[in-house]
Formats: C-alpha cells, structure tokens, sequence
C-alpha cells in the first residue's frame, strides 16, 4: 500500500489520533454508508460496541464522543472543536441523536454505546457499528482504528487495495535499505526521492500548498497552547504551563535579566508542552503520525525556524517530506500506535520522524538522515503507554517534550558521523515491532499497568 505524506500528518482534533480521530471518521463513514445506500431513513436505532483499548481508556480518550459526533456526519478535520460540548450536551439532555445531520432517532449512551471487556483479533482498537429498523438490522459493520487517524474496514482486511491506493510511485520503497539506494542510484535527497512520489497524487504546487496548510495548523495550535491557560478536563487537574513558560522565557529577552545557556532546550519544550496541552483539551491538530505524539514534529521545527536566520517556505516542506518518510517506514514495517506497540510507535515514531527532518534541512546526506532516524527510534525502544486515567496527559505530554530534544540530539550525532554507524534504522524499526509483540497488553494504552496502577496506588 503507497502511503502519502498527507496520510501521515491529517488535521484533526484531540486528544486521541487512534481513539478520537479514527473512531470519529469510522462512525462518520458508517453514517455516509447508511445515506449512500438509501437505509437512512429506515433506521430506529444505532449501537455502538466499543473493544479492546477502545472501550478500556475510551472515556478518557473522547472515543464516546468521537463516535456519537461521526454518527452526527462530523468529520475531524472539519468540525469546530468549539461546537463539540453544545453538541453532546443537546443529545444528552433531548437522549436524541441527528444521524448524518439529518434523521432523528432516538439515543440512550448507558443503552446503546457499549464499553466491551473483550477484543477482536485484528487489532487492540475495534469498534463495531449496527443499524436497525423495526424489523431487524440493517447495517453492521466493524472497524479498525490503527493508528494516526488510519481506519480498516472488516471487510477489506485481506483484499487488494483499491485503485487509489495502487497508484505507481516513481520510487517506491518498503525498507531504509531501499530508500538509500534510490537515494544513491538517482543523487537524490530524501526530500527530492518523497516529493517525486508526492507528485504521483497531486501536482507538485498541491503538494507544496498542502504541506503549508499542515505548518500553518501547527503554528496555530501551538499559538493556542501559548495562549490558553487555566485546568485541563478529565479530572486529574493537570495544569497548563505553556503559558506561563513563554512569559518567563519572553523576560529572558529583556534588559538586565540573565538569559540561560539551556534557552534553546526551553524553547523545544516549551513548543511540545503547547500543542499537547491543546491537544490534551481536544483543541484543533495535526497528527504528526498520532496525537499523542503530536507535540514533537512542530517544536522541532518550530526549533528550526526561530533560531535559524535563514529560513524558507522551502525548509518546511522539506523537513515534513524527511519526516514522513520515516513514518511510512515505521508503519509499513511496525505501527505507530500505541494500543499494538505502546508508546514506542507513537512518540519513537515521531522522535524519528523529527530527526530526519531537521537532519535533512540541515544538509545531511540521505546517510546520515537514516543515521539520525535511528538513533532517535534506538533511544525510544520499549517505551509503554501507560496513561493515567485514559488520559492523554501524564505521562504524554512531558514525554512529547523530552522526545523532541532527542530528536535534536540525534540529529547533532548524526551530523558528526559520515552516516555509518553499527545498528540500521530498518533493524531497529523490526525491533520496535518485536518488543511491542512481546510487550504485556497492561502497557499497550490499557490503564492496567505501569504508571496508571502506580499513579492508583498512591
């Protein structure tokens, strides 16, 4: 399956790509479905059977409300974050649901929006959909959130992909060996190789515009994050700091105050903690591959582009190129979600992602590009998810900020090398992929285990 850049980061909302996001687009498109085969008006009624991490940090996570905002017609990279509480609120009081904006029926969230203990075998993440008449089903069907926003249909599991998906990409890899080969073969930069592939959907100015449109959904996240302050929801009352941060590190600027050597290093952070704070308080993002991994991408870029005198419209495509080749590799050979793999997939992914990028803006060969990917990825093996409350919080958000300087420094490794080096980046992606299968299910995204029980036990 060819995966594009603009499947890997898509605009959303939070707090969750595979719990949120996913499920969101899963109801939306079984609502459409109903619609599309003229069954609409004939339904009475809608269950919603959540399993496996879905329905253990569902709540949490927003899935409930992601699914009865699909069936609603929403979609996550068109609904107003700001409309989503009026939304709920209206159905729960009137316990009547508007499916695909337009037909009526009646709809109980304790009766028909079920939290199952079990799961399905294709994935932690499932979620099964039926539509009924008065004389019995009409439709069912059974969806798969994977990862970064990505749905799998039941059905489609197995078949050949469709003719979209099939398109012939100029250079086509499943492996960094590949990458660099073609790379080599061609005298291409990892950004030249995925732009010419880009092309194989879009013209190359869509393409420009598109990943612009990306940066500038990152920017305003981020200036949200700098902006709002106060508690966020879900009851663990975390505290904003992004806020706060940026006015102490804005005195920093200032005559007679004592700016600090680590300034950089807080401007990172500082950029991680505002997106995954919007994030945490279901703001408006880009899946950068995932939600819960969101904040790493755009600080350090955002890093890149406030202390780099020479930037360019230029630097933000290509480092969203770099970074999304990476993606593909970690999720056409691992996953980037944290239910299957833990929290490796998702923040490992990003820190890699993030490196590549900066790596090749930076001017690095496409050696030392997979050099740098790597050693971000290598650090990040075997890290859980273990969420306390559900919650895309603690220890998420600290993470996202801890992952991104890592991913400066792997970077600052890398360019000091020639790009060899002993472990590759496809051998480490395997790695990733075998210490998720190996990994407990208590800290792939379950609350179980690890820092939710500890934060319990307390």
């Amino acid at each position: 399956m060819a995966i594009s850049v603009f499947d890997l980061f898509k605009i959303g909302i939070g707090p969750s790509s595979s719990h949120t996001v996913g499920p969101m687009r899963a109801a939306a498109t079984f609502a459409r479905a109903l619609r599309e085969q003229g069954l609409l008006e004939q339904v009475s009624r809608v269950e919603v059977r959540l399993y496996g991490s879905l329905s253990a940090t569902g709540v949490g996570h927003a899935t409930d409300r992601a699914c009865l905002l699909g069936l609603m017609g929403q979609w996550p990279d068109q609904i107003d974050p700001h409309s989503i509480e009026p939304r709920i609120a209206q159905l729960n009081a009137s316990q009547t649901l508007l499916l695909d904006a337009s037909h009526a029926i009646a709809f109980e969230c304790s009766r028909d929006l079920l939290l199952l203990e079990e799961s399905l075998p294709y994935h932690p993440n499932a979620m099964t959909l039926e539509a009924s008449s008065e004389n019995g089903c009409l439709l069912q069907q059974t969806y798969y959130s994977v990862g970064g926003g990505f749905i799998v249909e039941a059905a489609q599991i197995g078949q050949a992909q469709d003719t979209a998906e099939q398109v012939q990409l100029p250079y086509d890899f499943d492996s960094a060996a590949q990458l660099l080969a073609l790379c080599k073969q061609h005298q291409l930069r990892v950004s030249e190789l995925m732009m010419a592939n880009e092309c194989a959907w879009r013209p190359e100015a869509e393409v420009r515009s598109g990943l612009l449109k990306l940066w500038a959904a990152m920017r305003e996240c981020v200036d949200n994050g700098l902006r709002n302050e106060g508690i966020l929801p879900g009851g663990l009352n975390v505290k904003r700091r992004a806020a706060k941060l940026h006015r102490s590190l804005q005195e920093l600027g200032k005559p007679n105050v004592i700016g600090s050597t680590l300034s950089a290093m807080e401007w990172v952070n500082l950029f991680a903690l505002a997106v995954n704070e919007e994030n945490a308080a279901g703001g408006r993002m880009v899946t950068a591959p995932t939600n819960g991994a969101a904040g790493i991408i755009p600080a350090v870029l955002h890093y890149y582009m406030k202390f780099n005198p020479e930037t360019c419209d230029n630097d933000i495509v290509d480092f969203l190129l770099s970074a999304a080749a990476v993606g593909i590799l970690c999720k056409k050979n691992a996953s980037i979600s944290g239910a299957e793999v833990g929290c490796q997939g998702e923040v490992g992914s990003a820190c890699a992602m993030a490196a590549a990028g900066l790596a090749d803006v930076l001017g690095a060969t496409p050696m030392q590009v997979e050099n740098a990917a790597e050693i971000a990825l290598e650090h990040n093996l075997g890290l859980t998810c273990d969420p306390v409350g559900g919650l895309v919080q603690v220890p998420c958000i600290e993470r996202n900020a801890i992952a991104a300087v890592k991913a400066i420094n792997a970077v600052q490794m890398a360019l000091r090398g020639n790009g060899e080096h002993f472990i590759s980046l496809d051998r480490v992606i395997r790695t990733m992929r075998d210490t998720g299968a190996d990994m407990h299910a208590n800290y792939k995204e379950t609350s179980r285990g690890g820092l939710a029980v500890a934060f319990v036990e307390c």
